[in-house]
C-alpha cells in the first residue's frame, strides 16, 4: 500500500493552510521533479480524478487501476474528505491531494504509473498536481489535461498521435497531443520520473478510440458511479 506516512519528501510537514505558504511549498518542491525516464516496467497504470460533490465542500478522489498494456480493470479505490483549502487556480492540488493520497492508500499495492487529470510541468510554477503527486508518492506520474493553463503552441496536425510542443516563457513545458483525429487536443506534461517524449507515448498507449485515455475515463466513471 502507499502509506501517507512514508511517501516522499515533505510528507512529514504540515499541509499549507494559506495561499502564500502553498506557493512557497510549490516553489521549493519543484526542484525535486525529475524529467528523466525512470519508469521501469509498467504493469499497472492508474487514472486519478477528483470531483467535488455537496456544493464543493467534499473532495471525492477516484483511483482506477488498469492492467497495462491491455487496459483491463484491475483495482479501484475511492476516498472522500472535507475540503480545507480555497479554490485558487494554480493551487488546486492543495484542495485535491489529501483525498487522492487517502484513495491511493486503500489500494493493495502501488501502481507503476499515475495518469493524473490535470497539469504537471505545464503550470506557472512548474508544479501542477501531477508533479505534486509524483514527488509526494515517489511514483512516476504524467499530467493529462483537457484544457491549457499556460503557454502557447503551433497548430496540431489532425492526425492521431501528432503533437507539438507547448512553450511557456521560452521553455517547453508540455505537449499538445492529438489523441484522436477530428477532436480537440489534450495537454500532456511531465509529472515526475518521466521524459516528455515517453509521457506522450505512454498516454497514447493508454488511449483507444476516445479523446481521453482509458485511465482517465475509468476514474471519471468510478467517481460518477459513486455519485
Amino acid at each position: 500500500m502507499v502509506s501517507e506516512d512514508s511517501i516522499g519528501v515533505a510528507a512529514d510537514r504540515p499541509w499549507p493552510q494559506t495561499p502564500a505558504r502553498a506557493v512557497a511549498l510549490q516553489q521549493e518542491l519543484a526542484g525535486h521533479v525529475r524529467q528523466v525516464d525512470d519508469v521501469g516496467t509498467v504493469r499497472r497504470v492508474a487514472g486519478v480524478d477528483v470531483g467535488f460533490p455537496g456544493g464543493g465542500q467534499i473532495a471525492r478522489a477516484a483511483v482506477a487501476v488498469l492492467s497495462f498494456p491491455d487496459l483491463q480493470p484491475a483495482e479501484q479505490a475511492l476516498a472522500e474528505l472535507p475540503v480545507e483549502f480555497p479554490y485558487i487556480p494554480g493551487l488546486l492540488s492543495f484542495r485535491e491531494l489529501p483525498a487522492v493520497l487517502a484513495a491511493l492508500a486503500r489500494l493493495t499495492g502501488p501502481p507503476d504509473l499515475l495518469l493524473v487529470d490535470g497539469q504537471g510541468l505545464a503550470h506557472p510554477r512548474r508544479f501542477g498536481i501531477a508533479c505534486h503527486l509524483g514527488v509526494l508518492t515517489g511514483l512516476p506520474s504524467i499530467g493529462v489535461a483537457k484544457t491549457r493553463l499556460v503557454g502557447a503552441h503551433e497548430p496540431v496536425p489532425d492526425r492521431r498521435g501528432a503533437w507539438v510542443p507547448l512553450r511557456d516563457r521560452g521553455e517547453v513545458v508540455g505537449a499538445v497531443l492529438r489523441s484522436r483525429a477530428g477532436v480537440r487536443p489534450i495537454y500532456v506534461s511531465v509529472g515526475h520520473r518521466v521524459s516528455l517524449e515517453t509521457a506522450v507515448g505512454l498516454v497514447m498507449a493508454c488511449t483507444t478510440r476516445y479523446r481521453l485515455p482509458q485511465t482517465t475515463r475509468a476514474a471519471h466513471a468510478l467517481a460518477s458511479r459513486a455519485a
